[in-house]
């Protein structure tokens, strides 16, 4: 053979076999196998999403038979087993991990009580580079609470410094999730959230969900992480709750028990887009390397 056609030969050899490979077939993520189908994570992550459920303990969750699609989940991605929030109520959650203090807050009062001019993600972001996505509101950036919709779950709501941008960029879920800011938080309402409803309706309403993310031109691109987690247990089991870690590069079945907390989650998500590092977040640990999201 002519030693000039030998070697774009070979080549097109070498990228059939590759293209026929279970490893390549098996790089698309799917809602079933929504992580492990990438052997590195991307250079740079460029869509981090949040889902934040409510009042459930770890025990509650993890190995229920109310919920076997976050148990499935979990064994598929990857699950921290020793995460705690912060403190008691909700509200103190949502701000500690948006602004990583709980900013002296120690009630759910609605914004009007709590006007915060201090430094949140949504700030670090700014104009058009976060998004909240929240189920069952029904004007942008809602001040208060009505019907499912629950304002204290709403963080972005409470920092006066993005008032503007709250108007335009804390919306409505719809049914098809926009992931396209860098950062989104996924608010589900009283009911699928498993506040006032079970965990076998929030584990319904979560396998939707992430069925539509994974769905999304964001995560199939492979540069998009998804947290899951709990503002608070029940006060039966020291705070303790679930953390989900899903993204292409999470190798299926990983664990980790070093503790981290909704600190450690802000500090991750601001080492992945870029960002410095708010109030305890500087001091919390970082959970890409637990969960290989970074080299």
């Amino acid at each position: 053979m002519n030693r000039r056609h030998a070697a774009p030969l070979a080549l097109a050899c070498l990228l059939a076999t590759v293209a026929a490979s279970p490893r390549a077939a098996a790089a698309t993520p799917t809602a079933t196998a929504p992580c492990g189908v990438v052997a590195t994570p991307p250079v740079a992550w460029h869509h981090v999403v949040w889902i934040v459920m409510e009042n459930k303990a770890y025990s509650e969750v993890i190995g229920s038979s109310a919920a076997p699609y976050i148990n499935t989940l979990a064994s598929a991605c990857g699950l921290a087993t020793n995460y705690l929030g912060v403190r008691h109520p909700s509200l103190p959650n949502y701000i500690a991990m948006t602004s990583g203090d709980t900013q002296d807050i120690s009630d759910d009062d609605p914004p009007s009580a709590h006007p915060l001019g201090v430094p949140s993600i949504f700030s670090q972001l700014g104009l058009g580079s976060w998004r909240a996505l929240e189920e069952s509101m029904t004007t942008a950036c809602q001040q208060s609470d009505g019907g499912e919709y629950a304002v204290r779950h709403n963080p972005a709501a409470y920092y006066t410094g993005v008032a503007t941008q709250c108007a335009r960029q804390d919306v409505p879920l719809l049914p098809v999730p926009d992931l396209s800011a860098p950062f989104t938080f996924i608010t589900p309402n009283l009911c699928d959230d498993m506040h006032d409803c079970s965990v076998a309706t929030g584990d319904s309403w979560l396998q939707t969900e992430m069925g539509r993310i994974v769905a999304t031109s964001q995560y199939q691109e492979g540069d998009t992480a998804v947290f899951i987690t709990w503002d608070e247990d029940d006060s039966s089991a020291g705070n303790r709750v679930p953390f989900l870690v899903v993204a292409p590069s999470v190798q299926p079945g990983t664990t980790s028990g070093t503790p981290y907390d909704h600190y450690a989650m802000l500090r991750t998500t601001e080492a992945m887009l870029g960002l410095g590092f708010l109030g305890t977040a500087a001091v919390a640990p970082d959970v890409r390397y637990a969960f290989h999201l970074a080299a």
